[in-house]
């Protein structure tokens, strides 16, 4: 478990020669203080600010002195830095065992040599007949179900990777071959518990157990998983005058399931899975507006400052040794932002009519868990923002200048004010939405219209090369420009920026089905069952009387633990089909239907 860092704690990285260095206390935006944000945020001393890390919190501490330097008020009391906790990973815990009794023999595997448990297995401890479930498939649109025939109602099961198509690459299988979907599908079907093994086949399969890796999602509860390696399954099969091997050859030969109850044996399960609790950090401070009404509302201007640390999550790099992810586009840039803007504020606080909150979120990496925690433990009512600001990624403009604007369609008057204040000819690109995977999300599910900048992607992205060199500091000047411009138009504005819920447009990407709900899942959320942030516009959800902030438990006949329950869920259904919802909203079950859309 990592260490939880008081707030007292004093790093011990040195960070007072990046801090601006000549250009201190200049209130312009400039790039040479672009630079020197960005070289000590994106230095190898900071380790790529893994969320949680104690280079996480150095840099939270940078933020936090350059904030103090500025004359912005703490936020969070007396403090600028507002602690939350995380599921970081899994662990096990107590007592994990598989024991298997075969004709009154037993047969007691070591963990992690012969035996792993999934990192997201339930927690429990069973002892039943074993069930050989074929591949452990269960798929009425393509005419096969492993589970045909047989009861595994608290039996445990015995099931074999991959699919019946495994030397296929197109196999209409593979999408319900995941670990986690099989182990769905078979609590779903009263199994207590399930045991993968690799099979013979692949023929080049090395037999590896399982990675026990945390995969950001809750466990998959009311059900133990584990996965062994294949000699102790062949013995299984020898046991009742068969060779695995051979088995699985003719199921896959003839696409047809070939499940059976093991005779005299049993098995005793237990697996303890434990997540583990982290802590990480966003920082934030403000500027009181001097108008006697407007000064109660707020902008907020933010942007995430974690990154991949060694490459833990997320990396796109495929070499052996770990390396620094920098991040110094994502999102040291972002984070140079909203100080160059706080900057700039701070000399300029007697024009403002409208408050201004600066924040830095960290934890947006794993999936927007900073600013989904401050949007729902705010000092400031969310009812009082007026507007979000956004910056991700906003140091790689290109040579055609192209400027991407996310949630350009949030607020009415957003795109002429975008086009007004263009003043530095950037080649603007318009999305109206306000979702999307960045931190401006958290804020558009409290209905606060949101801007989102971005120059865009590029190919250091998510890998060690995403260095400062690749930083171009005179353009990122202009951007940072161009969005205070923005920013004090809406702060000195008299009416209040109104909110559009916009319809959310199909991304046109392939998916494994083809119904649409229109469902914003709360990635961060921390649940039994799946939260939505938001519902689209006129969407079947919608229609269907799903809100932000209910907490989805059954889709049809599933129960739905996590997110992957309701992607495996939609999969069983076509467009037309009306589908009990049950959700929990204010603590009471409540039933919905709604008719599935057509993507």
């Amino acid at each position: 478990m990592k260490k939880i860092i008081p707030l007292f704690f004093i790093s011990i990285l040195p960070f007072s020669g990046f801090c601006q260095g000549e250009n201190e206390n200049n209130p312009d935006i400039t790039s040479n203080e672009i630079k020197s944000h960005i070289k000590y945020l994106a230095s190898d001393e900071l380790k790529g600010r893994f969320t949680g890390s104690e280079e996480c919190y150095t840099a939270a501490e940078y933020i936090q002195k350059e904030f103090s330097n500025y004359g912005l008020v703490p936020l969070f009391d007396d403090s600028y830095i507002q602690p939350f906790s995380f599921i970081s990973g899994v662990e096990l815990s107590g007592e994990n065992y598989l024991e298997f009794n075969i004709n009154n023999e037993k047969l007691i595997l070591n963990i992690s040599e012969e035996y792993v448990n999934a990192s997201f297995s339930g927690n429990v401890n069973v002892e039943s007949n074993l069930v050989f479930a074929g591949y452990g498939l269960s798929t009425p649109s393509l005419n096969y179900d492993d589970y045909e025939n047989i009861d595994v109602k608290d039996k445990i099961v015995l099931v074999l990777r991959y699919n019946p198509e495994y030397d296929n690459p197109h196999s209409q299988f593979d999408e319900y071959s995941s670990f986690r979907q099989k182990t769905t599908v078979a609590r779903e079907k009263g199994a207590s518990g399930i045991i993968f093994v690799n099979g013979f086949y692949p023929k080049d399969d090395e037999d590896k157990l399982m990675d026990f890796k945390y995969d950001r999602a809750s466990a998959v509860t009311d059900i133990g998983a584990v996965h062994i390696k294949r000699n102790f399954a062949d013995s299984l099969f020898k046991s009742q005058g068969l060779d695995l091997a051979e088995y699985q050859k003719i199921m896959s030969d003839s696409l047809r399931p070939a499940s059976f109850v093991f005779k005299n044996i049993k098995v005793k399960m237990k697996t303890s899975v434990k997540e583990i609790q982290n802590t990480s950090w966003n920082v934030a401070g403000y500027l009181e507006g001097n108008d006697p009404k407007l000064k109660y509302e707020y902008i907020v201007i933010g942007a995430h400052f974690d990154h991949l640390g060694m490459g833990e999550v997320g990396s796109l790099f495929r070499g052996d040794e770990p390396q620094i992810h920098n991040g110094a586009d994502d999102n040291a840039s972002g984070t140079t932002g909203v100080l160059e803007l706080a900057e700039k504020f701070a000399n300029e606080k007697d024009k403002l009519k409208r408050s201004i909150i600066f924040i830095t979120f960290s934890g947006e990496e794993l999936g927007l868990l900073g600013s989904a925690y401050f949007v729902e433990n705010s000092p400031v009512p969310m009812a009082t923002v007026s507007t979000m600001i956004n910056m991700d990624m906003i140091g790689r403009l290109n040579e055609k200048d192209e400027l991407i604007v996310y949630g350009a369609g949030t607020s009415s008057g957003w795109k002429n004010l975008l086009d007004s204040a263009n003043t530095y000819n950037f080649n603007l690109t318009f999305q109206d939405d306000g979702y999307g995977p960045s931190d401006h999300s958290s804020f558009y599910g409290k209905n606060i219209p949101v801007l989102f900048f971005f120059t865009g992607t590029h190919p250091d992205y998510h890998r060690p090369s995403d260095d400062t060199d690749k930083i171009n500091t005179a353009d990122e000047e202009k951007v940072i420009k161009y969005v205070y411009d923005i920013a004090f138009n809406i702060d000195t504005t008299v009416g209040k920026p109104d909110y559009v819920n916009v319809p959310r447009k199909d991304t046109g990407r392939a998916t494994g089905w083809k119904v649409y709900v229109g469902t914003i899942p709360d990635y961060a959320a921390n649940v039994e069952g799946l939260k939505l942030s938001g519902v689209n516009e006129g969407s079947p959800a919608q229609k269907g009387g799903l809100q932000g902030g209910d907490i989805m438990i059954s889709f049809g006949n599933r129960k739905i633990s996590n997110i992957y329950d309701y992607v495996y869920a939609l999969k069983e259904h076509v467009p037309g089909d009306v589908v009990e919802v049950i959700v929990k909203r204010n603590d009471e079950e409540v039933k919905l239907q709604v008719e599935l859309g057509a993507r």
